[in-house]
């Protein structure tokens, strides 16, 4: 049984970054407060920094992304970054995130970042793409 709240399967995405060729697989990963954690405001800006900034020195194919919430407008700033799926988790965990999005061939999964790293479907990307 999973642990990942429902509002992980209802979150949909938005980026103001024209993107015509999506990589075959690639992570959506926030430095934002995990769900049922509360950061400052300064918190979540030096993490948002700070994993920009490592995104950066890695020099992957990176493009922002927002994943948001259409019941309650919650809306979280993050990126797109094509890195292999342990990565991503990896990185994840860095940042205290709880789950990452992991996309291949369009195929949304979500998974947690922890020991119990498992792809989890939730339907294709493009349709939650605004």
């Amino acid at each position: 049984m999973s642990r990942l709240p429902d509002i992980y399967f209802q979150t949909r995405f938005r980026s103001s970054a024209k993107v015509l060729q999506w990589p075959k697989a690639f992570a959506i990963i926030t430095a934002w407060p995990t769900t049922g954690e509360v950061w400052s405001e300064e918190e979540i800006q030096i993490q948002a920094k700070r994993l920009q900034e490592v995104l950066e020195q890695r020099n992957v194919w990176r493009v922002e992304l927002t994943g948001y919430s259409p019941a309650d407008g919650h809306a979280e700033p993050g990126w797109a970054v094509e890195l292999n799926f342990d990565e991503a988790c990896t990185l994840g965990l860095c940042f205290r995130q709880h789950a990452i999005y992991w996309i291949v061939a369009d195929q949304l999964f979500v998974s947690l970042c922890d020991s119990e790293r498992k792809c989890i479907e939730v339907g294709s990307f493009r349709e939650q793409l605004d």
